[in-house]
């Protein structure tokens, strides 16, 4: 069984464990690891250079949709970076991923 791993911009580390607790108690994703990155992009028209932290979630591939949903539902910009990555791991751990994913 494959997963998914979801990679989620946020404007700061406050947002990113708001966002990473709201999909973890839905059980919607299994866990959540934040990180600091430096980050370059086209905004409205000017470059911009920010520092963002990162949430990379794990859960099944069938709660895409909703994770999608519950995000933008609790996110502060108004489009965020939300991307989907298909990967595979031990067997042990997508079984724990498995069980700990109901999607609530």
């Amino acid at each position: 069984m494959a997963f998914i791993a979801i990679y989620i911009t946020n404007s700061s580390a406050e947002e990113a464990h708001k966002v990473a607790a709201h999909l973890l108690q839905k059980k919607l994703v299994a866990c959540a690891n934040i990180f600091p990155v430096s980050s370059s992009y086209y905004w409205q028209g000017a470059l911009q250079n920010e520092q963002e932290f990162v949430a990379l979630v794990k859960t099944r591939p069938a709660l895409w949709e909703a994770v999608k949903q519950e995000v933008a539902a609790v996110h502060s910009y108004q489009t965020p970076c939300i991307m989907r990555f298909e990967v595979s791991a031990n067997e042990d751990y997508e079984a724990w991923i498995e069980q700990e994913t109901c999607g609530s």
